[in-house]
């Protein structure tokens, strides 16, 4: 099994920045593939970034491409997105998940963990 610990979530204004972090632990983590999906009020949950665990390369949903940024601290099992120039319609729970995959899957059920969410509120 593995357990993922989300951190750093919360309210922000419109063009501002916010980190969040996802620690994974668990004897079932082998080099997952690790990232984030965010659902927000009445949406479908989607993928923002993912980050292949071995090689460090990266994955992003186009409508966060150069706001975003997504990495990792292979020694930690820990993934980080610092998010920048954020916007209203990036408010969402944010989810940190992992898979042995990359690109992450787009089919939810396909996923092989997941963490147990954060708010993200970004007000205008």
């Amino acid at each position: 099994q593995v357990q993922l610990v989300e951190s750093g979530g919360g309210l922000v204004q419109a063009g501002g920045s916010l980190r969040l972090s996802c620690t994974a632990s668990g004897r079932g983590f082998s080099n997952h593939n690790m990232g984030w999906f965010r659902q927000a009020p009445g949406k479908e949950r989607e993928v923002v970034a993912g980050i292949f665990w071995l090689r460090g390369t990266t994955q992003y949903a186009e409508s966060v491409k150069g706001r975003f940024t997504i990495s990792r601290d292979y020694a930690k099992k820990t993934v980080y997105l610092q998010m920048d120039s954020l916007k209203p319609e990036d408010t969402a729970v944010y989810y940190c998940a992992a898979d042995r995959t990359f690109p992450l899957p787009t089919d939810l059920a396909l996923v092989d963990y997941w963490g147990q969410g954060t708010q993200v509120t970004v007000s205008s």
